[in-house]
């Protein structure tokens, strides 16, 4: 048989085998509750909102002959949004308040705003009301410095960018259990390495180096479970086990932050849970999609033999028949790269449309998270109810994607998001909770987008380019992740245009996932002949279109 009729019946192989080791499910039930846990320190990588914030401030003032009185005038008075505070980054002249003092001069004596101010010179002190310590205080990330605070989040962001197109590529070709588990270690190493920093610029290249893992970490797992879990389990995986896992990771983070104050505890508690997956490297298996792909079909049966023992359950001699027909070192030679992704019409059209939408909703994500800062004057208690938001987005998510078809999973919370935010600016400001009520429900919307999102581009493109499609989606989510702090800046000069922007983008986009093919209940493509076969990129909302006998049973099946 040529190539083509080769790589359909290898498909049909495949998807044979994963029926087969599902039996008995014990492996299944391993593999699924790893990756879970392995979800969970993904949370902690929030943990910069605590380490970078920025405790109330003022110049510090030596150990000089003053009095009580002067000690407390010598910080001039601001007026900032109509309410009066502590100048953060002046104080009066020193030289000039001492000779006052010494002349017996009072505070009420004279006019304290004609004084000359100079800036903290001898630095600043820090309140310990909420944080012992943070990056801000421990390096003065203020006042000149104020820029580097930022910039710190931007850079890690910047890591998740390159990783999520580096790596996605790597574990296209080297597979994916290496990069899942040298990422989780790289993860860890840099963000213990950060609680030794000695300077802001050691930590903060750390801190884009924790952020290469981090993200590398998230994808590999997420394919990785994807492709060795199989039918309702994997739709479980993708969607309620990968958030919930995240979410709990999340909604733990303000409870560890509560109890270490200290940047460089909080850091180091959250650095080594990642460590404690790293033996797990002789449990966990290799993709047996992806040996299959590279031609090593040797392996890929003794996996799915090994998870057949484990599920006492009799394997057949040879499991991947239809893939000894070829010739292995043909299937070896075939590398795909990013290019790949833009090569021909039906797959281009996917990526582009789909990193359109992974941008929107990360960018209506993050602008929605990095605001809900405000929700409450307790960061600790904002920080967690945030978090808690996600647990039934994820769970709603997951019942979504069971029942009902992709593109209108995509479309509805994408909507959801884009219109809760939208109407935000016509809610009174005496109405508070409304506005939060509605923040929230963008929050709900966005974390749901993101299970859906994975989900679907997991299913759209073929095992060959699956992980570095997850990757160039990923990367196009962190460049809205970049731009969300910079749209929220926008309120400075109107507080309509933040909501309008992410809410009219989210919005926007949402059409596009009517042009996407519906993966609801079919096969995982394995070669890129799977996915191009009869399949254009059209609006399936607009044509009718009468279903062949073969894809009835397609979507009769488990699959």
């Amino acid at each position: 048989m040529d190539s083509k009729e080769t790589e359909a019946h290898c498909g049909n192989d495949v998807e044979r085998a994963w029926r087969f080791w599902e039996t008995g499910g014990r492996f299944q039930k391993m593999v699924f509750f790893f990756f879970c846990l392995s979800m969970v320190p993904n949370g902690f990588v929030l943990v910069i909102i605590f380490v970078s914030a920025t405790p109330n401030h003022q110049c510090s003032i030596p150990a000089v002959n003053l009095t009580q009185e002067w000690l407390r005038a010598i910080i001039p008075v601001e007026v900032v949004d109509g309410l009066e505070q502590s100048s953060r980054c002046s104080r009066y002249r020193l030289d000039l308040v001492l000779n006052l003092s010494s002349q017996g001069f009072a505070p009420g004596d004279v006019n304290l705003p004609d004084l000359p101010q100079e800036p903290c010179v001898d630095g600043w002190s820090y309140s310990r009301d909420v944080y012992q310590s943070t990056i801000v205080s421990q390096f003065d990330l203020v006042c000149s410095d104020q820029w580097k605070q930022p910039l710190t989040t931007t850079v890690h962001y910047l890591g998740v960018l390159v990783g999520s197109f580096v790596l996605g590529q790597v574990s296209d070709r080297f597979g994916r259990k290496p990069v899942f588990f040298s990422s989780m270690f790289l993860q860890s190493v840099f963000m213990f390495v950060q609680v030794f920093s000695t300077s802001w610029s050691m930590f903060t290249i750390c801190w884009f180096l924790s952020g290469f893992g981090n993200i590398s970490n998230y994808v590999s797992a997420f394919i990785l479970g994807a492709e060795i879990l199989s039918g309702k389990i994997r739709v479980l995986f993708l969607t309620l086990g990968v958030g919930l896992g995240f979410a709990i990771g999340y909604s733990m983070l303000p409870l560890f932050a509560f109890f270490l104050r200290d940047w460089t505890h909080l850091q180091m508690a959250m650095a080594l849970p990642s460590l404690l997956f790293l033996p797990f490297w002789w449990v966990i298996p290799e993709s047996p999609r992806w040996l299959l792909s590279q031609g090593r079909v040797d392996e890929a049966e003794a996996i799915v033999k090994r998870a057949a023992k484990m599920n006492k359950v009799k394997p057949p001699l040879v499991v991947f028949e239809n893939y000894r027909a070829e010739d292995p070192k043909a299937r070896q030679e075939k590398h795909h790269t990013v290019l790949d992704l833009f090569r021909t019409r039906n797959i281009r059209a996917a990526t582009v449309i789909l990193c359109l939408l992974w941008l929107s909703m990360s960018a209506g994500y993050y602008g929605v998270t990095l605001n809900s800062a405000n929700l409450v004057p307790d960061p600790y208690l904002g920080c967690f109810i945030a978090a808690v938001v996600e647990i039934p987005a994820y769970v709603s998510s997951w019942l979504a994607l069971g029942r009902v078809r992709r593109r209108l999973c995509t479309v509805s919370a994408m909507l959801l998001g884009g219109v809760s935010l939208l109407l935000l600016p016509a809610v009174p400001r005496s109405l508070r909770w409304l506005s939060v009520t509605m923040e929230m429900i963008g929050k709900f919307s966005f974390a749901a987008s993101t299970n859906i999102l994975f989900a679907f581009t997991a299913e759209v493109f073929p095992t060959v380019l699956r992980n570095t499609a997850t990757g160039i989606c990923s990367t196009s989510a962190r460049v809205g992740t970049c731009l969300a702090p910079f749209i929220l800046q926008l309120g400075l000069f109107s507080k309509f245009l933040p909501p309008v922007i992410l809410g009219s983008l989210s919005a926007v986009s949402a059409i596009g996932a009517f042009f996407l093919p519906e993966t609801f209940r079919r096969p995982l493509p394995e070669t890129i002949d799977d996915m191009q076969q009869g399949k254009r990129i059209h609006c399936h909302c607009l044509v009718r279109k009468e279903k062949t006998q073969t894809e009835k049973v397609l979507m009769e099946s488990k699959f």
